[in-house]
């Protein structure tokens, strides 16, 4: 299951496991961008298992609704790879609970989605990869405003969305060990490349790419420092699928900066290695989206 798959890095992640044999589940909002995935994904893949349902993170009652069709359906899932997300709005945008717009969608309903479909991680002995940034790297939780109600800044909220959802990450695999769940989850992050999320997005009031979208994507082609749409996804593909990717660890592409370059094991972001932000960020969630992970 990839969620964020009916496009650009999704996408690439999705058409690699199912020509790999993999049945894939594809979460989406638009059912017509999910069509038109999977199209391309057969072009590639003529015998590819892929089918779509449907899902907003912006809101709680859809994720739930997945939640307990999948259950309903029974089919235990073994690699679940939270790649959805959205990127520095404009100006302050909330999701349908209220919550600003990206810690609801990147953190919270990737958050509340685990938890609904903890029964079939555990019985699939699922392997569950959240995909980060670069920008989770500096960034931290603003207790004190977490939902940006205060102060609006589009680049922090979204690095304070990342660095929630990666301590989320750790600590599910914390407590999967604990607790005897089975689940192994793990972090990973594209470096830099001209992928969808600085595209022009009119619902989140940005009309036109990014200046900064303009530049990746240049420097991309030229092979200068950046990865490419298509290299971006390896290091969820590495955390998803190797055999040797560990619970608890971060991958990433290992070239200079870790901009781009081939995937690779890495170093925790100093905003990810407090275990006890990590415990707060699960309370908090919890309380927030009304779920709870049973035997938590």
């Amino acid at each position: 299951m990839v969620t964020g798959a009916s496009d650009g890095m999704g996408l690439r992640i999705a058409a690699r496991l199912a020509a790999a044999g993999a049945e894939v589940v594809m979460p989406v909002r638009n059912r017509g961008k999910g069509e038109a995935a999977i199209t391309t994904i057969r072009q590639v893949a003529p015998l590819a298992d892929v089918s779509l349902r449907d899902l907003d993170l912006a809101s709680l009652a859809s994720v739930a609704a997945l939640g307990e069709t999948l259950v309903r359906e029974g089919r235990p899932i073994h690699l679940l790879i939270n790649n959805a997300g959205v990127m520095t709005p404009p100006d302050r945008q909330v999701t349908a609970d209220g919550f600003e717009l990206q810690l609801g969608s990147n953190h919270l309903g990737h958050f509340a989605l685990v938890a609904h479909l903890l029964p079939l991680l555990r019985a699939g002995s699922a392997r569950v990869t959240s995909q980060l940034s670069v920008a989770a790297r500096s960034g931290r939780i603003h207790w004190d405003d977490l939902n940006s109600e205060r102060s609006y800044d589009g680049m922090r909220a979204y690095s304070q969305s990342k660095v929630a959802f990666g301590l989320f990450g750790l600590e599910l695999d914390r407590r999967s060990r604990a607790h005897g769940w089975g689940i192994t989850s793990n972090l990973a992050h594209p470096g830099v490349a001209p992928t969808n999320l600085l595209a022009a997005r009119p619902e989140l009031g940005r009309t036109q790419e990014t200046p900064g979208r303009r530049v990746i994507r240049a420097l991309s082609r030229r092979g200068i420092l950046l990865g490419t749409v298509e290299t971006a996804g390896l290091p969820a593909l590495m955390a998803a699928t190797d055999p040797a990717a560990r619970g608890g660890a971060f991958y990433g592409p290992s070239g200079l900066g870790n901009l781009g370059g081939a995937p690779a094991e890495q170093k925790l972001y100093p905003p990810l290695r407090s275990t006890e932000e990590a415990r707060r960020v699960w309370d908090v969630s919890e309380r927030l989206t009304s779920t709870a992970f049973v035997g938590a």
